[in-house]
């Protein structure tokens, strides 16, 4: 009746067969580790996850801790119900009735009932072991005595006649409990470290899990403003043609309205002249001298009226205003677009520069010397042919490009201002205080604090966008072309103002992009 009750016990809500794998919630209710984790799963999506016995609530998915003890109960009991069931290993001495063995007794060779190992010898001479039908594994194949003892030296069950003088005389002996005992230690241990991995795992797992889910809403989130903010830019440009298209329809109609005006007077004009030069014809037809002398003088006041006929100056489409206009709004709407960052244009600090780094004019470029170019100063790099930027970043998120060459040696990355300027660690991505993408022997490499890691590139690396995020602890570079590629991000907790380094060596050079 006992053993029916703890079978009861040990039963799973879910499933109502044996624990596999018992895992415990916080509200102390055990499961199956895979019944449970199925209830969690068809409550994704849900406002919130709850046990199935207490209907406990929790906000997020919980965490499942491997219940040991219950574990190690399901297992014992399983294992003794599963192989008396098997082997059919039933009392010896109940002769009238099968009833299930308990224990065998090596020394007896007999298996005994609940009854039967009460009124059973309890001398060390009657070993009893687990019910088996398979005597023989229990005795020493040579002496077929009973197996006593384990050698720790050749790590072997052996009898007393083995240890006496047998094979293993002289040898470190313990007896088979004690071994036994040591080893369930050792293995105790590593079940803890294994267990504690297991949590690890299952807890990187979960992250890995919620990471994702966030990155999905992230996804939606973003997509969402992404076709919100091209609906805007829609608008815009619809408004924007609408007001340019007027615009020139404005134009347009000034622009007729005075060539009319003007028309008109040419063609009064027209029209005055028209009837002189048809009197004048009339005249000179006629044959009468009388006639012609007495008809109208016409003279220099008829053709020449104080201002001579010349080309009308006219209005013009203006559309050279029309296309600025269009360009400045167009300049507009991008510059909006952009104000979730600010677009840096970075100026170099030749103060800074090492004396085989020449700085160009403009301070937007870098290029590797053969001679020495600067005199020698506290604030100039040593070691490395480096400069830093004037500009520094303590906050806020910002974008910024540069081109570099094909050949040679370069880096480019940030830094803090108090990156040692001498010494093997002094150049960018071989400190803790710095970061940078690099070109080095036809490779592209990443590197921070001396550990370095290559990237899979198939073009070569020449405009390069380079984005941070300061409040996030975020440095990423993009390989720019038609598509952007990402190569890679940094994370870090950032302490101090982020300085633009550049470094260029054996013909390499490095321009900052407008």
């Amino acid at each position: 009746m006992a053993s029916a009750d703890l079978k009861d016990e040990l039963n799973c809500s879910i499933c109502l067969h044996f624990y596999t794998e018992p895992v415990t919630l916080r509200c102390g209710h055990s499961f199956c580790q895979g019944c449970i984790k199925s209830v969690l799963d068809t409550q994704e999506g849900s406002k919130a996850y709850t046990c199935p016995e207490c209907r406990a609530e929790y906000p997020k998915r919980p965490a499942l801790q491997r219940n040991m003890k219950l574990c190690n109960i399901v297992e014992h009991f399983h294992s003794t119900q599963v192989t008396q069931k098997k082997a059919g290993i039933y009392c010896t001495y109940c002769i009238n009735s099968s009833i299930a063995a308990v224990k065998t007794c090596l020394m007896c060779e007999a298996s005994l009932c609940d009854l039967h190992l009460s009124v059973h010898s309890k001398s060390a001479d009657h070993v009893l072991t687990e019910p088996t039908s398979s005597m023989e594994s229990r005795k020493c194949p040579t002496h077929k005595e009973i197996l006593k003892y384990y050698c720790c030296k050749d790590a072997k069950c052996i009898c007393v006649s083995c240890c006496v003088f047998g094979d293993h005389r002289g040898h470190h002996v313990e007896l088979l409990k004690e071994a036994s005992e040591k080893k369930k230690d050792r293995l105790r241990k590593v079940l803890e470290k294994l267990t504690s991995k297991n949590d690890e795992t299952e807890k990187n797992v979960q992250n890995l899990k919620e990471h994702k889910t966030e990155v999905q809403e992230r996804a939606s989130t973003v997509k969402a403003q992404i076709s919100a903010l091209f609906m805007d830019l829609r608008e815009q440009l619809r408004l924007l043609e609408e007001r340019i298209l007027s615009d020139i329809s404005r134009q347009k109609d000034k622009v007729s309205l005075s060539v009319s005006d003007l028309i008109q007077q040419m063609e009064i004009k027209k029209d005055d002249l028209y009837r002189k030069m048809s009197h004048i014809e009339e005249l000179c037809r006629m044959a009468d001298p009388l006639t012609v002398l007495q008809g109208r003088e016409f003279g220099r006041s008829d053709y020449d009226d104080g201002s001579e006929i010349k080309e009308q100056v006219v209005d013009d489409l203006d559309d050279v205003s029309i296309s600025l206009t269009l360009s400045s709004a167009l300049s507009n709407i991008v510059t909006n677009t952009k104000k979730g960052f600010s677009v840096q244009d970075i100026l170099l600090d030749a103060n800074t520069a090492a004396v085989d780094v020449a700085v160009s004019g403009d301070l937007k470029s870098a290029t590797w010397s053969k001679t020495t170019l600067w005199a020698k100063t506290p604030r100039r790099f040593k070691n490395y042919c480096q400069v830093l930027s004037f500009q520094n970043f303590s906050s806020g998120k910002h974008y910024w490009a540069v081109e570099t060459s094909e050949l040679g040696n370069w880096r480019v990355g940030v830094g803090y201002p108090s990156i040692e300027r001498k010494g093997d660690s002094s150049g960018i991505g071989q400190n803790a205080k710095s970061w940078c993408l690099r070109l080095c022997q036809k490779e592209y490499l990443v590197s921070h604090n001396a550990k370095e890691v290559k990237l899979d590139v198939d073009s070569p690396v020449q405009k390069i966008g380079v984005y941070l995020d300061y409040e996030k602890g975020r440095l990423s570079f993009y390989q720019l072309g038609d598509p952007i590629r990402h190569l890679h991000t940094f994370t870090a907790t950032f302490t101090e103002p982020l300085h633009v380094v550049v470094l260029v060596w054996k013909d390499g050079w490095v321009r900052i992009k407008n």
